[in-house]
């Protein structure tokens, strides 16, 4: 399916600013979490990109983490040298992004964040992040994908500490 076809239409302006193409796949199920999406796509979980805002004094900024992993506010916080990090709400994320939560791609937001890579995404070869809506993903190499995003990468990772626990959203 061509770009055009199956991505959000101010995710397809995006990349048409950016001239690329990419192959965009839309599933009839919802891709809306990352295991969704590792599942539907046939990939590992890490080699989802979630694209998560967050609150860093009130300013929207993005993370972009591994499918498997939690982001680590505190660690988002020192990065940013702000005072406090919290998740934005669905709102906030609308508003910051022009995309709903579940569907928010690395880059073509509405407006300028800083963005943060966490430095596990260059593990892989290719990376599947969303086209817009939580029913459409797209491959790319990492480096390339932040590069695109404007991102920086750095260590935000959470690292878990209870013995069994499953790493989270």
């Amino acid at each position: 399916m061509t770009t055009a076809d199956a991505a959000h239409p101010l995710f397809a302006a995006a990349l048409a600013e950016l001239g690329l193409s990419v192959p965009v796949r839309r599933f009839p199920a919802a891709t809306r979490t990352a295991a969704q999406a590792a599942e539907a796509i046939g990939c590992e979980l890490s080699q989802i990109v979630k694209s998560l805002v967050f609150a860093a004094d009130g300013v929207p900024v993005l993370v972009l983490m591994d499918g498997g992993s939690r982001v680590d506010t505190e660690r988002v916080r020192a990065e940013l040298g702000a005072g406090a990090v919290r998740r934005a709400d669905a709102a906030a994320v609308r508003e910051a992004s022009g995309y709903a939560i579940g569907g928010v791609p690395p880059f073509g937001h509405v407006t300028r964040m800083t963005v943060l890579a966490d430095r596990g995404l260059l593990d892989h070869g290719e990376v599947w992040a969303a086209a817009g809506d939580p029913h459409t993903v797209f491959p790319m190499a990492p480096k390339d994908l932040v590069a695109h995003a404007g991102g920086r990468v750095v260590d935000v990772r959470a690292v878990e500490v209870a013995e069994g626990r499953e790493p989270g959203a």
